[in-house]
């Protein structure tokens, strides 16, 4: 299975998940403003997650992978009706080459941006056997109506006091969980901000989580040495 723009088996936590029943593909852009001339991770400064990008975990430490992430979020920015073909293309191989198999299909689109897909892609008409998820810093989103096969998971970061108060109302108000990024994998508390944790390291099936949950990710890449605020612990 050839595919232009998405990756299938190239992320550690979400080969955990695959298997007889799911398969994950993922699309990797170049995050925030790497690019010039545009940002796709409109939050990331508030948010202080920039300089723990996961943009240089595992695979995309490499030269390589670097470059053709950035190679795809230039067609993005400089010529979006390509790349929205291409990707139509890229969802219709994967869901195919699923349905085939007798598996369900996944797709996260914002595996290292933040943009909001449910208006470019009309996911629950053309694309209802898909199952999408991401997480987003973008708190405007789960306050709004989303496709109903389309999971967005809050991230949390206290770089910015104001945005970590936000985020945890945003979690309370709307049943939306919230992911947040704990330095030591030991240091997992039971309850965070009186929400009840969840591993969310095992898997990245993060649509299969319980709702009003917060889910415990662990540093990885140069978030390890992150101060910001966007590390917890």
């Amino acid at each position: 299975m050839k595919l232009n723009l998405l990756g299938v088996g190239t992320n550690a936590k979400t080969t955990k998940g695959d298997g007889s029943e799911y398969l994950t593909a993922i699309l990797y852009l170049a995050p925030a403003d790497t690019v010039d001339g545009i940002n796709i991770c409109p939050m990331a400064v508030l948010a202080g997650c920039k300089a723990g990008c996961l943009y240089s975990a595992g695979r995309g430490a490499m030269n390589s992978v670097q470059a053709a992430r950035q190679r795809k979020t230039i067609l993005w920015r400089d010529n979006r009706g390509e790349f929205i073909a291409q990707l139509h293309d890229d969802l219709i191989k994967f869901r195919k080459y699923c349905l085939k198999k007798g598996i369900k299909p996944v797709v996260r689109l914002n595996g290292t941006s933040d943009i909001h897909w449910e208006r470019h892609i009309d996911m629950a008409g053309e694309y209802p056997e898909i199952q999408f998820y991401d997480y987003t810093k973008d708190i405007k989103r789960v306050r709004k109506a989303l496709p109903s096969n389309y999971h967005l998971t809050l991230s949390y970061s206290e770089a910015n006091p104001d945005y970590a108060a936000s985020v945890m109302q945003a979690h309370k108000d709307t049943g939306a969980n919230v992911a947040v990024v704990f330095r030591h994998k030991e240091n997992m508390p039971s309850q965070f901000m009186q929400s009840m944790v969840l591993n969310g390291d095992n898997d990245d099936l993060r649509f299969l989580d319980k709702p009003r949950h917060v889910v415990a990710l662990y540093a990885k890449g140069d978030a390890k040495k992150d101060t910001t605020g966007f590390v917890i612990g």
